[in-house]
């Protein structure tokens, strides 16, 4: 097999082992039951609700989504069309902490007296600030209504809703020591030492092409 050849399946195969290194799942999302008890102007009301929280990248973070499937509280009076505006918080647990407050539009439609009260999607940003396998939870929630406030808790003590794999801004590695340059003995190498496969996770592809190379230039001597 020609020197070329050689060269282009190790490129080859490089290649595929970066696109199933990036392939690999790096979330998992589970609807949760969540016992939210309200303080609310009359007494204490509760319900359950699945939680559902999803993630999607959006520059260095994460925008959030949590969407409540059941109402979670209801008004003795009836609320008109944008009367009721809900936020919330979203614990974070496993290699970052804190929370992230997320927040909703308010209602679209009036809602009936007496009747469930169901929560907009709620959206926020996560900004990672550690890397490593980071939890999401559902945290309280606020309904503000009618100039009234209900703040409700999860009593149940719930699981997490995603589980996400996360790289914070100090998480990112050094450059080795040493300086300089990646070897260069050809425009294949050249191009592997500007990153063009995808930078650290194709360093031993890189090293196989590097061998390869030098190999066939021995051989062809």
């Amino acid at each position: 097999m020609s020197y070329q050849k050689r060269t282009a399946l190790a490129l080859a195969a490089a290649v595929a082992g970066s696109v199933v290194l990036m392939a690999a799942p790096a979330a998992h999302a589970s609807v949760q039951d969540v016992d939210y008890q309200c303080q609310t102007p009359i007494g204490p009301k509760g319900a359950v609700s699945p939680i559902d929280i999803k993630a999607v990248k959006s520059g260095s973070g994460y925008q959030l989504t949590m969407t409540f499937q059941k109402g979670v509280s209801s008004s003795p009076v009836e609320l008109g069309k944008g009367a009721m505006k809900p936020s919330a918080l979203i614990k974070l647990g496993g290699a970052d902490g804190g929370t992230v407050a997320v927040s909703g539009p308010p209602n679209a439609a009036a809602i009936p007296a007496n009747t469930p009260i169901k929560i907009s999607d709620l959206s926020g940003t996560y900004t990672p600030k550690k890397s490593g396998k980071v939890t999401f939870t559902a945290g309280v929630l606020t309904i503000k209504a009618l100039g009234t406030t209900t703040t409700c808790t999860p009593k149940n003590n719930p699981k997490p809703s995603l589980e996400l794999d996360v790289t914070g801004a100090t998480g990112s590695q050094s450059a080795p020591s040493g300086g300089g340059e990646l070897p260069r003995t050809g425009p294949l190498d050249s191009a592997l030492a500007l990153g063009t496969l995808g930078g650290t996770v194709l360093l031993s592809g890189a090293a196989g092409v590097l061998w390869l190379t030098r190999r066939g230039q021995r051989t062809a001597s």
